[in-house]
């Protein structure tokens, strides 16, 4: 059998995070969240907090132990913080365990399945170089919905 490139590889794993997402909004139940969800508001079950700074943006949520995240496209690199807990995470490169504190280098593409095997505490830190704190903007700045949306991004850029 022939051997898939790192670029097959990731495709592959693409499409898995994608049915995977399909999958859980089908049957969405009250541990399963769709980032984005609620205008910025997060979900009752993963509440959201906002802050600010000059030229950052930071998004912390907060998720009890199951709970499930699907994320949408990062279009910058960023760093995110694990502050408290105990998660899963899959992306197309890779499933990864990170247990708090521990911090982590996010690429522009990526996208995150997480799972918290404990109650947790996790914060992204993003570019606000408008100093918006309009979450709507902030979100159309720092993240896609689909990969179609992201492709035409780079394209673009």
């Amino acid at each position: 059998m022939k051997e898939l490139t790192k670029s097959e590889q990731a495709l592959a794993m693409r499409s898995k995070i994608s049915k995977l997402e399909e999958d859980l909004l089908k049957m969405a139940n009250d541990k399963t969240i769709i980032a984005g969800d609620n205008n910025g508001k997060g979900n009752p079950l993963a509440p959201l907090t906002h802050s600010f700074a000059k030229g950052v943006y930071v998004r912390e949520m907060n998720m009890p132990e199951g709970t499930c995240v699907v994320g949408k496209i990062h279009k910058r690199d960023h760093i995110w913080f694990l502050l408290e807990g105990y998660i899963m995470v899959a992306t197309e490169e890779s499933v990864e365990q990170y247990e708090a504190p521990c911090y982590i280098k996010s690429t522009g593409g990526t996208k995150r399945v997480i799972l918290a095997l404990e109650d947790t505490r996790f914060v992204n830190i993003h570019p606000n170089p408008s100093n918006t704190e309009d979450l709507l903007e902030l979100e159309k700045y720092n993240v896609a919905s689909t990969y179609e949306e992201y492709e035409e991004y780079i394209k673009n850029k």
